[in-house]
């Protein structure tokens, strides 16, 4: 084989550093998708193709009074003037600006097929038809007064504006979402009204805070409605810092069917959440068995949202189902904040909620400046011409000889009358019959006019606070044309806090009914329907008998202190039914089978319990610590043998003294603040033995006295108990006459 000598160099071949090219190729890039496509402009709130399609529809003339024009037109004047590329993302673009369920104060009125919520897309371009709106007028408004800078488009043949007047608060009241390269903005829509009475706040107080402001802006008001559930502390810190969310919850309502019976109507669904996909995500888990609560849901919606949600039984709580699909489904959705905008045209940045509102009002200033100084320049020029027209007015015979006789009829006016350059050229132009109006009364009173005029602008111009009051002049007329008194303006999304409940969908499945637990001293358990009253019929196995006997309901939990010092927790519709002697509690948890149950009974939130083990030390713990999630159970109780868990009481509200009996008969009472709260442990020594343990502790109340029970099941209450008072850890003194002989309080 010959080896092939490689191709000849170019003359013209210069050679490159490949990472350096490929950082100069990516960073240009990345600074024209962050500038020309995914983040809008503080100013007006809008992105180069938005800007370049409200230019091109005014440079068509549909203005709002005007008729309407086919979007195909609009589309091809945008992308052949201005914004070259593809026409679908150019159409989807004007069509999004036309849907009132995507922008809350829509800049383009569309006729035909625009889409709708349920995610169907617009017809194609040729089908339909659009104009501008009031909004966009309004963003548009002064734009060939000289207010904004134009740049030459991509091709060299046109202008287009850097960035509208905005006469309209635009980036707050439509909000922005895109996606740039390393960055990214999301601007949720907010009420316009809102906006302009912050806005007024801030000229009067520019150094408000974002509390302030926030009393003005309550938070975001978005197309579809809805409640946002979010406290007013982090709705404060969003618009401080420029990022956070806003979780926001359908609108729904109970409808009464009668005979017991009801259904939940959704009104209103969560910002960008389509209908059609939402029903079919909540049709999939109620197929997968995923929603117990919920029975069926249907779609009754017209022009309006109707959600139908059908319960599994009538029994179902409402809210704890409404709060089971908001855990799982779009019916709750978080918007971000993300105020990643250009500031002033130019910079990317993170900006606040009062950085916004000023540099908005900044670009009002500088418009407002821009424009006076372009009508000063109109009024210049048209006195000069008036000047020119009073003396023409004044020697007309010599100025209509001037201009049949001379050969150059300009410069002999000009030398003649000294007149300007512009004065004899406009005496030039004039028609011959305007010589017959051309009266000296009408140039005089005009003349005054636009002097008057021209003096109170440039007083506009040298004063700081005349510019402010005018700019809240113009901020009251856009809050009164949009504000929440118009149809359009009227805040649509409200406030509410969230129900403060866990949602278990599972407990929530359960009927609430009446029973009995019934638990033998050998740990066979049962629940009976209803809440009896006679137990003498109740049976057990052959040497054995009842040892707790409670009524409860179905959708209680009970938990069980066992003589290792764990707590055990069980569902009370899970246990056995009255039939028979029920089943051993040993085998519904990890229970060894050394240990015995030392207490059983119904849990509650926000209670204590007083433990202690039989070599005396114990602590109190709160009742919701001791849930055991697990068949295992909850260690709480340290504990070692021989040394086992010996009582668990409840600690009434109140309660102030401790009472301690030892099996040396030996009684104590010692104050309750002496007893540490631990979640476990081993606790503090309550009574001091010589031989053998304790026998039973409880909690109570002194001024109530000491309460306990005898073999017969009479209750006695003795108060004076003075002489049974003293520290912890103490001997103590034998009880008082008529205590139980199994030194036990009950």
């Amino acid at each position: 084989m010959t080896k092939q000598s490689p191709p000849p160099t170019p003359d013209n071949f210069q050679s490159i550093n490949l990472r350096s090219a490929l950082e100069e190729r990516y960073l240009a890039y990345a600074l024209s998708t962050i500038m020309h496509r995914a983040l809008p402009d503080v100013r007006d709130g809008l992105k180069p193709v938005h800007r370049r399609l409200l230019h091109a529809m005014r440079q068509l003339k549909l203005d709002p009074d005007q008729g309407f024009k086919k979007c195909a037109r609009v589309v091809g004047d945008v992308i052949g003037k201005y914004h070259p590329h593809g026409d679908q993302s150019v159409y989807d673009a004007l069509v999004r600006l036309a849907q009132d369920f995507a922008v809350r104060y829509p800049l383009v009125e569309g006729q035909g097929n625009f889409g709708n919520i349920d995610g169907d897309n617009a017809a194609a371009m040729r089908y339909t038809e659009a104009r501008l709106t009031e909004v966009a007028q309004a963003l548009l408004e002064g734009i060939g007064e000289n207010t904004v800078d134009f740049r030459e488009t991509y091709d060299g043949e046109e202008e287009e504006p850097v960035v509208l007047p905005g006469a309209f608060p635009n980036l707050l009241a439509n909000g922005s979402s895109g996606i740039a390269v390393g960055m990214a903005t999301s601007v949720p829509p907010h009420n316009a009204h809102e906006l302009c009475d912050a806005a007024l706040h801030l000229i009067k107080y520019p150094n408000a805070t974002i509390t302030k402001l926030v009393e003005f802006v309550s938070g975001p008001d978005l197309p579809t409605g809805g409640t946002i559930v979010d406290d007013r502390a982090s709705i404060i810190e969003a618009y401080k810092t420029g990022k956070g969310g806003f979780h926001v919850r359908a609108r729904w309502s109970q409808e009464d069917l009668g005979r017991g019976t009801w259904q939940i109507v959704v009104t209103e669904i969560p910002y960008q959440v389509q209908k059609g996909r939402l029903i079919e995500k909540i049709a999939e888990l109620l197929q997968a068995r995923k929603l117990p609560m919920l029975g069926d849901v249907r779609d009754e919606s017209a022009e309006d949202i109707r959600l139908v949600l059908e319960p599994k039984s009538r029994s179902v709580d409402p809210v704890l189902l409404m709060e089971s699909l908001f855990k799982v489904t779009e019916l709750e959705s978080r918007i971000s904040l993300n105020m990643n905008v250009l500031s002033h045209g130019r910079v990317p940045n993170v900006l606040s909620l009062k950085e916004v509102l000023k540099q908005w009002l900044d670009h009002r200033k500088e418009v407002l400046v821009r424009r006076t100084e372009f009508r000063l320049d109109k009024i210049a020029h048209r006195l000069e011409m008036l000047g020119g027209y009073l003396i023409a007015y004044l020697n007309l015979d010599e100025v209509i000889r001037i201009i049949r006789e001379e050969d150059e009829p300009k410069k002999e006016l000009m030398r003649t009358f000294s007149l300007s350059d512009v004065q004899a050229e406009a005496i030039l132009n004039m028609r011959l019959r305007s010589l017959r109006k051309l009266e000296e009364m009408e140039i005089r009173t005009e003349h005054d006019g636009l002097t008057s005029e021209q003096e109170d602008l440039r007083a506009l111009l040298k004063s700081d606070t005349a510019q402010w009051t005018r700019i809240s002049d113009e901020i009251k007329d856009a809050r009164a044309k949009f504000g929440k008194k118009t149809e359009l303006g009227k805040r649509r999304t409200d406030f509410a806090d969230a129900p403060e409940i866990e949602v278990d969908l599972e407990q929530a499945m359960i009927e609430k009914e009446p029973i009995t637990i019934v638990c033998s001293e050998k740990g066979w358990i049962r629940a009976m329907k209803g809440h009896l009253t006679d137990l003498s019929a109740l049976t057990f196995k052959e040497g054995d008998r009842a040892g707790y006997v409670f009524n409860a309901l179905t959708t209680d939990k009970l938990l069980a202190f066992a003589s290792s010092g764990k707590f055990y927790t069980f569902g009370a519709d899970k246990l056995p039914g009255g039939r028979g002697h029920g089943e051993p509690l040993r085998l519904m948890a990890d229970l060894d089978a050394a240990d015995d149950i030392i207490a059983l009974f119904v849990y509650g939130t926000g209670r204590s319990l007083l433990i202690a083990a039989s070599d005396g030390r114990g602590f109190v713990v709160p009742e919701d610590e001791v849930i055991a999630n697990t068949r295992k159970g909850k260690q709480v109780l340290n504990v070692k043998l021989p040394i086992e868990a010996q009582t668990c009481s409840l600690v009434p509200d109140g309660a102030d003294h401790v009472a301690v009996v030892g099996e040396n008969r030996k009684l104590l009472i010692f104050p309750f603040a002496d007893l540490p709260q631990m979640n476990r442990g081993t606790g503090v020594r309550l009574q001091k033995y010589k031989d053998g343990g304790l026998s039973d502790a409880k909690a109570f109340k002194l001024v109530d006295g000491l309460t306990w029970q005898n073999s017969s099941g009479r209750t006695w209450t003795i108060s004076d108990l003075g002489e049974w008072i003293g520290q912890r850890a103490q001997a103590g003194r034998l009880p008082m006459k008529g205590f139980p002989r199994n030194n036990r309080f009950s």
